[in-house]
């Protein structure tokens, strides 16, 4: 696995400029920004209820922010709606799984590249020729999906049966299967395992390595931030506190005192 520090960061992607959300009264995000570089893996932390969820709804479309834009790839909209998002080449894993519980494995990551097919899956199903061929692309796509990921084994199970660590690779697969240039990821590693873990950082840092898939994640344990970040972002109740190298978080007082002396 190459190291994160020898790869070469591009330009900017992604700019979020002063962006300001609230729910009712109730402020998620106030007067945030930051910047995503190509190549990079971006990690937002922060305690429970620090708006890191928020900041990716946002980015990608689900909530609309009251003040505030976003650039991405030099395009500034004050709002983008999650199926431009995903034409545009973001794509999205959820805190809590999102997938098809009653379908298999390959099913469910073949739904990751329906933006991708002209003839849709309806015409795939009834019809020969172009359809067939292109439905034929696609599932081979997928299956190469599957052997980076390396989850043979469960291609024709549905994902229902799997374990937890499992059906979290099974998401990331149907992402990657949409070919994004920038994929957020919401705690990727939650429940997981060592092991698991250890599994899900090598694949976070391959698809960004070996694709180029600029990467924001928002994760909790601070071991695996340190390991496979490139920069950090630190938000607490819904304001940035930090955001630099992870050895310039990390002896960030302010960040201390609200997050990782609470942990530590």
């Amino acid at each position: 696995m190459s190291s994160v520090t020898e790869k070469k960061i591009g330009d900017v992607l992604l700019k979020v400029e002063n962006i300001s959300l609230s729910f009712g009264g109730v402020k998620a995000l106030t007067d945030i920004s930051f910047e995503i570089r190509e190549h990079e893996v971006l990690a937002i932390i922060g305690p429970n209820g620090a708006g890191k969820s928020s900041m990716l709804n946002c980015i990608n479309g689900f909530y609309h922010p009251q003040q505030g834009t976003i650039t991405y790839r030099g395009e500034k909209r004050k709002q983008m709606r999650p199926h431009q998002a995903a034409k545009q080449g973001i794509a999205r894993t959820f805190q809590n799984i999102a997938l098809f519980k009653g379908m298999s494995t390959l099913d469910n990551i073949m739904t990751g590249r329906l933006l991708k097919m002209k003839a849709g899956l309806f015409s795939s199903a009834f019809y020969k020729g172009p359809a067939e061929r292109e439905q034929i692309e696609h599932r081979e796509f997928c299956e190469r999906i599957i052997d980076f990921l390396e989850i043979q084994a469960i291609r024709k199970v549905p994902v229902g049966r799997l374990p937890y660590g499992l059906q979290k690779r099974v998401e990331l697969a149907r992402a990657l299967a949409a070919e994004p240039t920038l994929l957020l990821l919401d705690e990727p590693m939650a429940g997981m395992n060592l092991e698991e873990k250890q599994d899900m950082c090598r694949f976070i840092l391959d698809v960004n390595d070996e694709f180029g898939t600029t990467i924001c994640l928002i994760e909790h344990d601070m071991g695996v931030v340190m390991d496979i970040s490139d920069r950090v972002v630190v938000l607490d109740y819904g304001r940035k506190i930090g955001d630099g190298v992870p050895a310039e978080v990390k002896n960030n007082q302010a960040v201390i005192d609200a997050y990782l002396g609470v942990q530590h």
